[in-house]
């Protein structure tokens, strides 16, 4: 069995709404190749994030899922079943692509009381498993699987569970 050998992660920031903050191109990095540790994922990968506003993400969730509001992150993968296009100039297969709302990040991380790379690091991971084919959207068992799953990576990166979810009342 191959190992994962290299995870190339092409960022790019299509807002201005939000400053990136340092770091937070290596954070996402470190979060896809966690990921894909994880899954035993073996060879090369080649995966794309952008960032993007409230407005954009609204208009691609409207758009792909029919959903007419801003989300926080999409995800388009261009695999199924566990079989992926490849660049042929590097052999990397194509796991497709990562939109976040940097807008709705923001957002997100103020209401659950944890910094903005932790909400970020959140919305990749999620994002990552979705693009290897994890699915939470019909609740269940696949939805606690895959929320483990993300539990698991976020721990190995660094941010414990505690860090996350809080929703109290006060």
């Amino acid at each position: 069995m191959e190992a994962l050998k290299s995870v190339k992660v092409i960022i790019s920031n299509d807002q201005k709404a939000v400053k990136i903050p340092t770091g937070i191109r290596l954070l996402i990095r470190r979060c896809c190749h966690a990921v894909l540790e994880q899954e035993g994922f073996e060879g090369s990968a080649e995966v794309s994030v952008r960032f993007v506003d409230n407005e954009q993400i609204h208009e691609l969730n409207k758009q792909f899922r029919n959903i007419d509001r801003p989300t926080d992150v999409l995800s388009f993968p261009l695999g199924e079943n566990g079989k992926y296009d490849v660049n042929l100039d590097t052999g990397a297969k194509l796991l497709g692509d990562i939109v976040i709302s940097m807008e709705k990040a923001v957002e997100q991380a103020k209401e659950y009381n944890h910094p903005l790379q932790r909400e970020i690091s959140f919305l990749t991971v999620h994002s990552m498993l979705h693009l290897l084919g994890y699915d939470h959207e019909q609740g269940g068992i696949a939805e606690v699987h895959m929320r483990e799953k993300e539990e698991t990576v976020l721990t190995k990166i660094g941010w414990k569970r505690d860090d996350s979810y809080y929703m109290g009342d006060e």
